[in-house]
């Protein structure tokens, strides 16, 4: 009787033991499962931070290479042979409108100044001096064309726009040293013209006002 009882006990626990090592190998197995998984998704984590990462590197390098593009059609001079002097007497440009060169020590004003009438082109020069874009047009631009300028540039600082009856195209954008010359309002240089060259690198006074200058008479 003492026999069998030792063998059922041996047998139980034996058992129980066995138990115990499934319950072990079970919870290595979750262990092993939970930490493969887990080793994925923080290396999916990592690869994703890393592709977006590069990808905005990406977009910010093609930004910069933009930005640092001409505009397609536009003319450039040399910035340090314009001069930029202030004089109170009248200044013979060589292309019209204007790009740069001595002008009147006040500027027109071009916080999205909208002018009807021809302005002085030494006080427009000391502008674009400032920073700013001078929209111009004359006869050959559609009516439509010229409001959506006077939109555009009506919403936008350090910009102004005025008729140039001389000018050779329809519409012509100028900055400090850069022209642009489009045919209809809706060209997408014209936008691109803007961006560039509103405040843009070409600014040889950037800070300086678009206010408190000049006014249409």
């Amino acid at each position: 009787m003492a026999s069998r009882k030792s063998e059922t006990n041996s047998s139980r626990q034996a058992r129980i033991a066995e138990m115990r090592r499934a319950d072990q190998s079970r919870d290595r197995r979750n262990k092993a499962i939970a930490i493969t998984a887990s080793a994925a998704i923080v290396t999916g984590l990592i690869g994703f931070g890393a592709w977006v990462m590069i990808d905005q590197q990406n977009k910010k390098e093609a930004e910069e290479a933009r930005l640092k593009a001409p505009v397609a059609g536009e003319q450039s001079w040399d910035a340090a042979k314009l001069g930029r002097k202030h004089v109170e007497t009248a200044v013979k440009y060589e292309m019209t409108p204007p790009v740069g060169g001595d002008h009147n020590p006040r500027w027109m004003n071009c916080n999205g100044d909208v002018y009807k009438n021809p302005i002085p082109e030494i006080n427009a020069v000391h502008s674009l001096e400032h920073g700013a874009v001078w929209v111009t047009y004359n006869e050959k631009a559609a009516p439509a064309d010229v409001e959506k300028l006077a939109a555009t540039v009506s919403k936008r600082p350090y910009t102004l726009m005025s008729p140039v009856k001389e000018q050779a195209g329809a519409i012509m954008l100028s900055a400090w040293g850069k022209q642009l010359t489009v045919d209809k309002a809706g060209d997408a240089r014209v936008a691109a013209f803007l961006t560039k060259y509103v405040t843009g690198p070409q600014t040889p006074e950037p800070g300086a006002a678009c206010t408190n200058g000049l006014a249409d008479k």
